[in-house]
């Protein structure tokens, strides 16, 4: 199993759940890791949740998809570790 698989399993066991700015930078990373840039098109307005989605995704446009599951990694890291 690689470090990437390893944070998607520990993601889904936090012992604290992360604010939602924190859970936007996990999804963001975790879509950049696994399809590359942002595909679509942006959600309308009152599809909140899935605008703010796609905008913290389109914010890592052009981000290599090896540094992005690396960012990743590091993130469920430090939020295993903060407990």
């Amino acid at each position: 199993m690689t470090a990437f698989e390893t944070a998607q399993a520990d993601a889904q066991t936090l012992p604290s759940k992360p604010d939602n700015a924190t859970l936007l930078k996990l999804y963001a990373l975790y879509k950049q890791g696994t399809q590359g840039d942002v595909t679509g098109t942006r959600p309308g307005g009152f599809d909140f949740v899935g605008r703010a989605k796609y905008d913290a995704w389109a914010d890592l446009q052009g981000k290599p998809s090896s540094e992005a599951q690396e960012e990743y990694v590091a993130l469920v890291g430090s939020l295993k570790a903060r407990g």
